[in-house]
């Protein structure tokens, strides 16, 4: 009862009101140091690929090409990795800057830090966004010193164009060898074809035996017609000469023998010959293992042409960093806000004013 009577509405107000805005006017006013943003923007281009142009290599080597997108991510976690962080604190003394404002213990950094202190306070004063819609990056970067937040966030630049090329190098790499383990492989299967076809022409003593299927089939259809053309003129001889005459029995002989070796032919490519093999089933094994050859060679040509490609794209850059707007040398500081904080903290403590007075009127009025 008497803490709640001693809470006139003047003591409350210097409390909650006064007593902030003036510890709040004392540091934005006098304390707070001066940040400068140096800004920039970037995005990354990708190359044109040129092994489209082969019809298959595309296929061949799908899926090594990460999206821009990707690309983007990439290399804002390369921006705020440890390793950069160690790099641009090696070269330009990050420590040292940002603990130079010993007043200003909100924004500076604290002495003796930890590593992972430092990356979280590193992460703070370097802001890198993705635009959704463009996929464009931008940096920003705080320091104590205009020149400063100039010259680290042109150091990041470069960094990052490095990177980014290192990335598409190392990419472009891996297509290489990949593309190289292809064209050994299929290497390996066209000379296993040209052996198999090597192979069965030693076996059976023919050079093609579709060929020799096809001179057959001539052959048989030519002693058809000869036949034919014999018969016709058997039957002519008999309406004037006897059968016993020497030109119908000559003309009989020869139309037996062209049977006999119509027979002959018509067995070649029907019953069991040398080694046991029909010549149509020979001609189909070959066919077989010819088309099995021309398909490595396809595809070994497919994968010669793909290492050339790869070659190629392991000498360019498969993606470039274009800057859109270099780092900006900052004239005004852009932080602290001081009006934009100040009447910050003035609403905060008028609600927390009307809240107290709210609260002691509340439990003023039961206590009555």
């Amino acid at each position: 009862m008497i803490e709640l009577n001693s809470l006139t509405p003047r003591r409350l107000l210097l409390a909650v009101l006064a007593a902030p805005m003036a510890l709040g006017t004392l540091y934005f006013g006098l304390i707070a140091a001066d940040r400068y943003v140096s800004e920039s923007t970037v995005a990354l281009q990708q190359a044109g690929a040129d092994a489209s142009a082969l019809p298959g290599a595309a296929l061949l080597l799908a899926g090594l090409n990460p999206p821009s997108r990707e690309g983007t991510l990439y290399l804002k976690q390369y921006i705020h990795s440890l390793g950069l962080l160690q790099q641009l604190d090696a070269r330009f003394k990050l420590r040292q800057h940002y603990e130079s404002e010993r007043l200003d213990a909100v924004a500076r950094l604290w002495g003796g830090a930890s590593q992972e202190t430092f990356l979280d306070y590193y992460r703070s004063r370097v802001d890198v966004s993705i635009d959704e819609l463009s996929s464009t990056l931008t940096v920003r970067v705080q320091g104590f010193d205009p020149k400063f937040a100039h010259e680290l966030n042109r150091a990041i630049l470069d960094a990052s164009e490095r990177f980014v090329n290192e990335m598409s190098h190392q990419l472009a790499r891996e297509k290489l060898r990949f593309a190289e383990t292809e064209l050994v492989r299929a290497g390996e299967k066209l000379q296993k074809a040209k052996s198999e076809v090597l192979a069965f022409q030693s076996k059976n003593r023919l050079l093609d035996p579709t060929v020799q299927a096809q001179a057959s089939g001539t052959v048989v259809a030519e002693l058809q017609a000869s036949i034919t053309k014999s018969e016709a003129e058997l039957r002519a001889l008999r309406t004037y000469l006897n059968d016993d005459s020497f030109q119908v029995k000559a003309l009989r002989t020869q139309i037996e023998a062209t049977r006999a070796q119509l027979d002959k032919e018509r067995a070649r490519g029907t019953t069991a010959g040398r080694g046991g093999e029909r010549l149509g089933a020979l001609a189909i094994e070959f066919e077989d293992l010819k088309t099995r050859a021309e398909f490595a060679l396809d595809a070994y040509k497919l994968a010669l042409g793909a290492v050339e490609n790869a070659r190629i794209d392991a000498t360019r850059k498969l993606k470039n960093l274009v800057v859109i707007e270099p780092a900006t040398l900052p004239e005004t500081a852009e932080y602290p806000r001081r009006l934009y904080n100040l009447a910050t903290l003035l609403v905060v403590c008028l609600l927390a004013y009307g809240i107290v007075r709210l609260v002691i009127a509340t439990i003023r009025e039961h206590q009555d």
